[in-house]
């Protein structure tokens, strides 16, 4: 099984790198939003601040590096990247799944190489819902949080990647109960994140009830968990895995309206991921309701090329969202979460549908 899982971790990141897997037809939302431009900001650019706090550690900027790598020996190079990179620029970071590490000890170095490289900046560990559905407790969450030293746990929601893979294990009977005995056990925050499917308000409120304390939304738009596994089951000649990934390849809520739904619900603090593909989305995304933003695919693919490469990306997402800052009047984040923003299109139809308005957006308080 061990064996199993490192070699299907190591195709995912391989099919991350060199297939298209972005979702086709389902966006994201962040082109039906427009923030409210000010001709007259009354500020100084320079004078932004961009610095925020999470689990408990002061960040230079609101960004997540996202989970995307782990349980591949072929992965601990780009993990390693990610975090010297997270740490010179005070961001967070998010390692992939442990599952396989916890399955086969001799892989915890790949993971442990993080917390090495980046001893100071806010880290998240990974666990799967499968892998509580099948068993997995407090056992193995404190197992993953101590590998690596985390400052939070993270448990991946990812009902749509199970449910196409061509090995998947979709058993998710009894994890919000696991979840809810994780929580009172567990001696750092809990992160529930969804894999670019998006979380519903029904769901947010569950898991809020079920005291997790941060919610990341992965809503669709972006990377395509079923147009990996498509390519995977194309490889293995599964025809019925090819079948369901092309199905189910733009399945899902869009990040957008997934922000709105889980800020309109609940009271957690929220990371906006899924599309997010410059630092004009991160923007908006705070807007409607974020405290912070992740970005997995194209920071792993300028990784994979080299730390000046990745350094760069990261660079050019802090400027836009300052630039973004810039011009509509926000000296910080606290203000970015309440300039006007309006939704058009196919996004404002979603959040309709929905029982959502552009009003209700114009006048949302934040949601600290």
């Amino acid at each position: 099984m061990t064996d199993e899982t490192e070699k299907r971790k190591g195709s995912h990141l391989r099919v991350c790198l060199d297939k298209d897997v972005q979702a086709q037809y389902v966006r994201s939302g962040f082109g039906d939003l427009t923030l409210v431009h000010r001709a007259l900001p009354e500020m100084n650019r320079n004078d932004i601040d961009l610095s925020t706090v999470f689990l408990k550690k002061r960040m230079k900027a609101p960004i997540v590096i996202s989970a995307m790598t782990g349980g591949v020996r072929e992965a601990e190079k780009i993990n390693i990247v990610f975090a010297e990179v997270a740490e010179r620029m005070g961001l967070a970071m998010g390692v992939g799944s442990q599952r396989a590490a916890i399955e086969d000890g001799s892989l915890a170095r790949t993971f442990r190489a993080v917390r090495d490289a980046a001893p100071s900046i806010p880290l998240m560990a990974n666990l799967g819902a499968p892998q509580l559905g099948a068993g997995w407790g407090i056992k193995e969450a404190s197992e993953a949080v101590n590998m690596i030293e985390a400052d939070g746990l993270a448990i991946h929601l990812n009902s749509l990647q199970e449910a196409a893979q061509p090995e998947g294990e979709p058993q998710y009977r009894g994890v919000l109960d696991k979840i809810r005995e994780i929580r009172k056990a567990l001696g750092v925050p809990l992160i529930v994140k969804e894999t670019g499917a998006g979380v519903s308000s029904e769901d947010a409120k569950r898991l809020e009830d079920a005291g997790v304390s941060i919610l990341d939304v992965a809503g669709a738009g972006g990377t395509s968990w079923a147009a990996v596994e498509y390519y995977r089951a194309r490889d293995l000649g599964d025809d019925v895995g090819i079948r369901l990934g092309k199905t189910f390849w733009d399945w899902g809520i869009p990040t957008a309206v997934s922000i709105v739904e889980c800020a309109r619900s609940t009271s957690l603090p929220l990371i906006a991921s899924g599309g997010i593909r410059s630092g004009l989305d991160a923007a908006k995304s705070i807007a409607l309701g974020a405290d912070l933003v992740g970005v997995a695919l194209p920071f792993l693919k300028a990784a994979a090329r080299g730390r000046r490469e990745l350094q760069w990306e990261i660079e050019m997402v802090l400027n836009e969202l300052s630039c973004a800052m810039f011009l509509t009047g926000a000296e910080d984040l606290e203000e970015l979460g309440q300039v006007p923003i309006v939704a058009t299109g196919s996004l404002a139809d979603w959040l309709f549908s929905r029982g959502y308005s552009t009003i209700d957006l114009a006048r949302r308080s934040a949601n600290v």
